[in-house]
């Protein structure tokens, strides 16, 4: 694996933990009736998701350009 492709996966993993902790403080505060602060987390782990996403396919993305560096270099 390319390093470029592990520091996407790296960072679409940290995003993802990020999403994680602000759903868990969205769940929280939405207990408590604290609606809006709720939804202020919900939005801020929409936001890491979309990242996440992001570097998701920018690791895919990385992955391919590799792949065809070792076809052609088979070849």
């Amino acid at each position: 694996m390319s390093k470029q492709a592990a520091e996407h996966h790296q960072k679409a993993a940290e995003h993802h933990e990020h999403a994680a902790r602000h759903h868990k403080e969205a769940a929280r505060h939405h207990e408590t009736g604290k609606h809006e602060t709720a939804a202020h987390h919900a939005h801020l782990a929409h936001g890491h998701l979309q990242h996440a996403t992001h570097h998701a396919g920018e690791a895919a993305k990385a992955h391919i350009e590799d792949y065809g560096k070792v076809r052609a270099a088979r070849a």
